[in-house]
């Protein structure tokens, strides 16, 4: 069954067919998005890893190599944290006086324990006049570039936020808004609820909403949309291991369903080694480029007969050379195994969400909270 979805519109910007990258600590970074864009021909958004505004504002080396886009990036997305109005306010001005971005999105999703500890991520929207507070600083501050937000369905089953922080967002003037359906202490276990998707989505009729949550392969994302009324999809773990994932993408969302990857276990292989050659350039040191490479191998070969001491051997690589000849040692022939989609990265649930003493009290009390809660390094 065909799915068709319109054009998903962020401020000035066309995104077709509707399909975000999700922004990930320690992966979506330029070379993860340059083979994403790359499979998906240019189409779609892809949103940088998480930046702090206060590390942004105070210029910290780390962020400013985090908001470096390539030339051919556009447009240029920057999704940003913050728990302090006025700190968040000084970093959206930063990026739009500066030129740093095309559009800016804002974290109230993260579920980590030194995010949400601080009051910030998936706990901030509990306490409705910060969130509103945050969003008009950012809004103000933006100028012509279009602000989103990606949120979750609330802390836990009894402290459920996402109805109406999407009011408030609306009133604020957010141009969209991506729900991730889970709470915060399911973290990413259990099945995401896409019915919360649906009902946000007649919440808030005024602007496009993107879901997020379970999305493994192509016919996922077109599910999502057709089960949701979804404006479009955001794709997170699902393309771990897989940044071909956005060529499926864009051939299901234009009908092109044939054309789904199967890639051999040497295609995989060179993917690989791009990979981790383009960390090493955008780093400066291939070792490093390959050290940090080292996480994604197991997401890569995952399905394929690739043995113990082999995927241990080739985790523990700090060298192009080295990697490229232990894949090499491998069947090469091997097909694309059956049943290779599905859950990769982080998988727990049902955790005690680390919150500030006396959060949950009062969801309109908002004492206590300043620019002292905000994080100072970026990427995570």
């Amino acid at each position: 069954m065909s799915t068709t979805a319109a054009p998903l519109q962020i401020g000035p910007h066309t995104v077709q067919p509707p399909v975000v990258l999700a922004p990930m600590a320690g992966i979506t970074n330029a070379p993860f998005r340059t083979l994403c864009r790359e499979f998906s021909g240019g189409k779609g958004l892809f949103v940088s890893e998480m930046i702090t505004t206060r590390a942004l504002v105070e210029r910290n080396e780390k962020t400013m190599q985090l908001v470096h886009f390539d030339e051919s990036e556009k447009p240029r997305s920057i999704q940003l944290y913050g728990v302090d109005p006025a700190t968040v306010g000084k970093a959206v001005r930063m990026i739009a006086e500066e030129g740093l971005a095309d559009h800016i999105d804002l974290n109230f999703g993260c579920p980590v324990p030194k995010v949400t500890r601080k009051g910030g991520g998936s706990a901030l929207p509990y306490k409705r006049p910060l969130l509103r507070a945050i969003l008009r600083e950012a809004v103000s501050g933006a100028g012509d570039l279009p602000v989103t937000m990606k949120m979750r369905k609330g802390i836990d089953d009894d402290h459920i936020t996402y109805l109406d922080a999407g009011r408030i967002a609306v009133e604020e003037g957010v141009t969209a808004i991506a729900l991730h359906g889970r709470t915060a202490a399911q973290h990413y276990g259990g099945t995401a609820d896409w019915d919360a998707i649906a009902r946000l989505k007649e919440h808030v009729p005024e602007i496009p909403v993107l879901g997020n949550g379970d999305i493994w392969s192509a016919e996922d994302a077109l599910r999502m949309v057709r089960e949701t009324g979804c404006d479009g999809v955001v794709v997170g773990r699902g393309c771990l291991g897989r940044p071909w994932l956005f060529a499926d993408l864009v051939a299901a969302f234009e009908g092109r369903t044939e054309d789904i990857s199967r890639p051999s276990l040497r295609e995989v292989a060179d993917i690989m080694v791009r990979h981790a050659r383009l960390l090493g350039e955008w780093i400066g040191d291939e070792s490093k480029g390959v050290v940090d490479f080292r996480k994604h191998v197991a997401w890569y070969l995952k399905g394929f007969a690739v043995g113990s001491e082999m995927r241990k051997r080739l985790a523990i690589t700090s060298s192009l050379e080295e990697l490229r000849s232990g894949l090499d040692e491998l069947d090469l022939d091997q097909a694309w195994p059956v049943g290779a989609d599905g859950p990769r990265g982080r998988t727990s649930g049902n955790n005690r969400v680390v919150l500030p003493d006396g959060w949950l009290k009062d969801p309109y009390d908002c004492a206590g909270v300043s620019e002292d809660a905000e994080l100072d390094t970026s990427g995570g």
